[in-house]
């Protein structure tokens, strides 16, 4: 089966999306994600202009030389552009060959490890009442977990705290909106918070959080320590993972599980982490950690360490991605848990799917493929809007990590 075209879909059904589809001779065509958010045109241009001129007239079902060619063919390795669209083209790939077979993406890749699959959503507020208000509408919806934010007093704007509470999409502007952050305020702020979900839940609901990126290794420390007797399943993103060293520090003083690696792209930018078992669990994701191919590899090294998967399900990721992700979890031997942020009707539409919720679980479906498709001619309805994630600046004007 050869790989005969290859087109890259530009949409913006609510967010911005880049979608590959891998056409064949035999009339079997693979769907796969490109979106990188803020950046989406480089993942495109890359595509179109460097790797679908190599792709045609290859076997699709060569999903692992492929993958080689595209990684180490391109002698430039790494980095969140290269792997995004090896991603894409992973994904389709598999889509391809699961179709091929007539069988589900989770049979080729070992079958069912599980039923369903754990999701978390994301509970926020203006502030600690309206976050424990949102809690609850969580818990009515069948959540089992949660992930927690709240405004901080003082600060006009807090991560995780979204205008519409249900489709969060941080990227808000044609231009970098700029927020204001004080770590003091947060460090005060946030024990409160999950004081008062544990007094009125109780320890049933499993509880997260996100500081992402913006403490420093002792800062995290501490946060972890105050946060220990309301038994986070995971706080996230605790300091800026360049410093991979911060985190012997941070497990020097806590036992709160930790999550890192949203943003990591292979599995050398997790290996230490996973080794020292210095996390709990690792966060990659299909798009932006090479597909389904290499995520593989990342989880097999995680489950030789103890260390779970988490990975990363925000809606800059396009239902392709969420529907590949549920078959790697149904999977993955290792799995922990799975975010699940809900995309909008628009996208929904655009990106019609089989995977379903059901009392804090997903299920990806048993459809040939990974389950997802893409309505070309809807998407053609939301043209491209260059929009782009905020910055962060502390109270005194300085640069910080968003």
């Amino acid at each position: 089966m050869k790989i005969s075209d290859i087109k890259v879909i530009i949409s913006c059904p609510g967010r911005n999306f880049v979608t590959l589809k891998i056409m064949t001779d035999e009339g079997i065509y693979g769907i796969g994600d490109a979106t990188l958010n803020g950046r989406e045109m480089a993942v495109a241009a890359y595509l179109q202009e460097h790797v679908a001129p190599c792709l045609i007239g290859r076997d699709a079902h060569q999903t692992e030389d492929i993958w080689q060619f595209l990684y180490r063919g391109c002698y430039w390795r790494r980095g969140p552009v290269t792997m995004t669209a090896i991603a894409a083209v992973d994904t389709a790939l598999w889509d391809i060959k699961a179709k091929a077979a007539g069988l589900p993406l989770y049979q080729l890749l070992g079958g069912k490890s599980r039923e369903g699959v754990m999701v978390y959503g994301h509970a926020n507020g203006k502030d600690i009442e309206e976050t424990v208000d949102e809690v609850a509408r969580y818990i009515d919806m069948g959540y089992r977990a949660i992930r927690a934010q709240s405004g901080v007093p003082g600060l006009s704007s807090t991560y995780g705290v979204a205008k519409d509470k249900m489709f969060y999409e941080p990227a808000d502007a044609d231009l970098p909106t700029e927020n204001t952050w004080s770590t003091e305020k947060y460090l005060d702020h946030v024990p409160g918070l999950f004081d008062k979900l544990r007094e009125k839940f109780g320890f049933e609901p499993h509880l997260l959080h996100d500081v992402h990126h913006r403490l420093s290794p002792i800062e995290a420390a501490r946060l972890g320590k105050s946060l220990e007797e309301y038994r986070l399943f995971w706080l996230e993103d605790a300091v800026a993972a360049e410093n991979q060293d911060a985190f012997r520090i941070i497990r020097q003083h806590t036992v709160t599980p930790l999550a890192l690696g949203e943003i990591f792209n292979t599995v050398w930018d997790c290996r230490a982490l996973i080794q020292e078992q210095l996390i709990d669990y690792i966060r990659c994701t299909v798009v932006h950690a090479g597909g389904i191919t290499h995520l593989r590899r990342i989880a097999d090294l995680a489950a030789l360490y103890h260390v779970r998967t988490g990975c990363h399900g925000a809606t800059d990721l396009s239902p392709v991605c969420l529907g590949a992700a549920l078959h790697f979890d149904s999977w993955v031997p290792n799995f922990g848990i799975q975010e699940y942020m809900r995309h909008t009707r628009e996208t929904d539409e655009v990106f019609p799917h089989a995977y379903t919720f059901k009392q804090g679980y997903l299920y990806p479906g048993d459809v040939p493929g990974h389950g997802v498709d893409i309505d070309e001619k809807l998407a053609e309805k939301f043209p491209y809007q260059r929009a782009y994630l905020p910055v962060n600046r502390l109270e005194d004007g300085t640069m910080w990590n968003w």
